[in-house]
């Protein structure tokens, strides 16, 4: 709870109140919006005022004149800025470049060159004085041209009039460039095309040259691809990396744990290649250790094959993570390794680092340790078989392989389940929908389905990951941790203010802790409104991230974590592996905490390359998406209101998953007012509004593959029920899109390879 200052008497909000709110939002803010929000009346205004010139006096925040205030957070006083171009008075406008693409951007306008040979063009980077104007706006003042970004697009080329012309494929383009023939590499109407931008401009035109002919946009694979290169990722491997795979040759049994007799098998998705984790359980035997269970989770020893140092292992540092499309997945290492070598195939000799864990009946690890071993699978299962059987299908599983092997690991599931309720971990699902595609076309989108097998190898990996940390720890070697940290405060009170509009209170005054969503998430359960409180959780939880430093895993409930399992597809796994080989003297392939690694950079690194990967992966989703629903115009489908903005509606399509805009234009002819504290738009005429979670029928109105973009118009509405509101909490804070954020990505999170 934050305490009130001295000077604020009964009545007024505190000064950390007030802050908090200013900051959170982007235009300026006056004293009746304080009051309105605050619900601060009479003479208690007079304290609100003094408080906020105190609070300006000592550098809070800043009076942009006029009684409004603002955040000094909200823009840097120094900055770089992209300019955008003329608004429709003709002054130039920019925007910040690092700036949230679902939040809105400033108004900012910037100053006439003055003794400069050309006029800034759009697109062209500054570095600019920024200061706020009375209106609510900033005025930028350049200080040097950086020259123009990005310095590498991705588009399509086309002619019009005779000359060269490339649409970029990304939706936050808002302009074309051009290209002259001496630099169009032969190009064609129709082809994809990767461009470099030029430091010239031909009239308003941005100049590039074509360095590479991706494909035609219509061949099958040409999303696929253009997600890959608008996000960096590298698709070919060096020959140097492919000869070091190439020439790999398994390990003989010298130096390695027997595991061949032992009932280890893959539970894997039926259209999985790569299988890089076995599982096996049996009942604990040992005295005082009723109910316990013997585990190993044994992974693929990649360490083995690739050195530190080598260019197998440069060419993985680089790529960071496998990056897994609906059309195809670019590995982390070449399939001779991924998919041959490393992958736990089914009755073939294959090297591992298994870990090996005693847990009592409570799912409380006892004791682990790590061998270097040899195994040999005993069955490659999926997740189906092994569910059905569970159901009791004794014709699920292959000849040779006991029922009780699987029963066992079921056992052993059921006890680190109850360890993990007793944590309180946040329990978020969301539906997930797999698109299926057959040369470049979308023949099916399905609802992925989650059973308990998939939960069960969920918390095998998870126990392994956490004895991975903690066996680091003792011998306090160096460790990649896979860190959470706990959710900002201004995502926890927009999320409060979003909760109570459903009747549902998130304490404040204590740590907030994973379980705390859980509570509110079992109470939504039963409702209309479950899915988007769901996601309203997922959007204020922190990104989770690598690095050598332990904060923890707030979503999984744990002191430490580190990812262990999937070393085929995440160099941090990797890491782990390295690390544990050299502390625990497991054998050749090791990096002690001599090595000359700077784990913080390399921690920053695989936590962006994640990130790309997670943008590419939803690019080419939307892309599909929008190619699926481009025959299908006019249609009308069911769909949930999952976003408010000043400028429309994001609608989710039900049975898709695919999320579209309707802007405020096809709302109708009346002015929309947009209210960020009720998550709604307002009609000023009818007083028609749409709300957060509102169930919605729409028109598809256009369907763009290249850019992914859906437009819908709304022809029905059904308001979401929500309880009356009575604690007056409901005009407190604002809302705003957060960019999802995945809390844990803490499972074997499987797609075809």
């Amino acid at each position: 709870m934050a305490r009130k200052s001295a000077a604020s008497p009964p009545g007024t909000p505190t000064r950390d109140d007030i802050l908090a709110y200013i900051r959170s939002r982007t235009e300026r803010v006056t004293v009746s919006d304080l009051a309105r929000h605050f619900n601060v009346k009479g003479k208690d205004r007079s304290a609100l005022r003094a408080t906020l010139r105190d609070a300006a006096a000592e550098g809070l925040i800043a009076d942009g004149g006029r009684r409004k205030y603002f955040s000094d957070e909200s823009l840097p006083k120094v900055g770089v800025l992209e300019v955008t171009g003329p608004d429709s008075d003709g002054e130039l406008l920019a925007r910040p470049v690092h700036w949230p693409a679902d939040k809105p951007a400033p108004v900012i306008y910037v100053a006439p060159l003055r003794g400069q040979p050309h006029a800034l063009a759009t697109g062209e980077r500054i570095l600019a004085r920024i200061t706020p104007d009375a209106d609510g706006g900033y005025d930028a003042t350049v200080m040097r041209r950086l020259g123009t970004a990005p310095v590498e697009i991705i588009g399509v080329f086309e002619r019009e009039g005779g000359r060269g012309r490339i649409r970029p494929t990304d939706r936050r383009a808002k302009y074309d460039y051009g290209v002259e023939a001496r630099h169009d590499r032969g190009a064609e109407p129709g082809d994809l095309v990767r461009a470099r931008v030029l430091p010239q401009r031909s009239g308003s035109l941005r100049m590039v040259e074509v360095i590479e002919r991706v494909g035609k946009l219509d061949s099958p694979g040409a999303i696929g691809l253009i997600a890959l290169h608008s996000n960096d990722v590298p698709i070919a491997f060096p020959p140097a990396a492919l000869d070091e795979a190439a020439g790999a040759r398994p390990p003989t049994l010298e130096g390695r744990e027997d595991l061949r007799e032992v009932a280890l098998v893959t539970i894997d998705d039926e259209d999985a290649r790569d299988f890089d984790d076995a599982v096996f359980a049996e009942p604990d035997d040992a005295p005082g250790t009723a109910g316990g269970h013997r585990i190993i989770v044994a992974i693929a020893d990649v360490a083995w094959y690739v050195r530190p140092g080598s260019a197998l292992d440069r060419a993985a540092e680089r790529r960071g993570n496998s990056v897994y499309l609906p059309d195809r997945v670019v590995p982390m290492l070449p399939e001779a390794l991924s998919n041959g070598l490393c992958s736990l195939r089914p009755h073939e000799d294959r090297a591992v680092l298994a870990c090996h864990m005693r847990i009592d009946a409570d799912g409380n690890i006892l004791d682990h340790r790590f061998s270097r071993a040899l195994m040999r699978s005993s069955a490659r299962l999926t997740y189906r078989r092994v569910q059905r059987a569970r159901d009791g299908d004794t014709d699920a599983l292959p000849d040779g392989l006991a029922p009780a092997a699987v029963e066992n690991l079921y056992a052993a599931f059921a006890c680190l389940e109850k360890a993990r309720r007793r944590r309180g971990t946040l329990e978020l699902e969301l539906p997930e929908y797999k698109v299926t595609i057959d040369n470049g076309k979308v023949t099916d989108i399905g609802l992925r389905t989650r059973l308990d097998s998939h939960r069960l190898i969920e918390e095998f990996m998870i126990a392994a990951n956490v004895a991975a940390a903690e066996a680091l720890e003792a011998k306090r070697a160096p460790c990649m941790y896979r860190v959470h940290p706990p959710p900002d405060a201004a995502k926890l009170e927009a999320l409060r203010d979003f909760l109570d509009t459903f009747g549902l209170s998130l304490p404040r005054g204590q740590v907030t802790r994973a379980g705390q969503f859980a509570d509110i998430l079992s109470r939504a359960s039963a409702g209309p409104s479950t899915d988007v409180i769901h996601e309203a959780i997922l959007r204020a939880q922190s990104q989770a991230a690598y690095g050598p430093r332990n904060f923890g895993h707030f979503g999984l409930a744990l002191r430490r974590y580190a990812h262990f399992t999937s070393p085929i597809r995440r160099y941090a796994d990797l890491m782990v592996h390295r690390a544990l080989i050299a502390a625990w003297q497991l054998g050749p392939g090791g990096m002690g905490r001599d090595a000359d690694v700077d784990y913080d950079e390399v921690g920053l690194h695989i936590s962006t390359t994640e990130r790309k990967a997670q943008a590419a992966e939803r690019e080419a989703v939307d892309r599909y998406m929008a190619l699926y629903l481009s025959e299908r115009t006019g249609t009308r489908m069911k769909g949930r209101i999952t976003g408010v903005t000043r400028f429309g509606l994001f609608v989710r399509l039900k049975g898709l998953g695919a999320d579209g805009l309707v802007p405020m234009g096809l709302l109708g002819d009346e002015r929309f007012r947009h209210d960020e504290r009720r998550h709604c738009i307002e009609g000023q005429v009818s007083g028609r509004t749409f709300s957060l979670g509102d169930e919605v029928e729409v028109d598809i109105r256009e369907a763009t593959p290249l850019t992914g973009g859906l437009v819908l118009a709304i022809t029905r509405h059904w308001p979401l029920a929500r309880p009356a509101q009575g604690n007056g909490r409901a005009d407190r804070g604002r809302s705003r899109r957060q960019p999802a954020a995945r809390a844990g990505q803490h499972g074997k999170r499987r797609r075809k390879h």
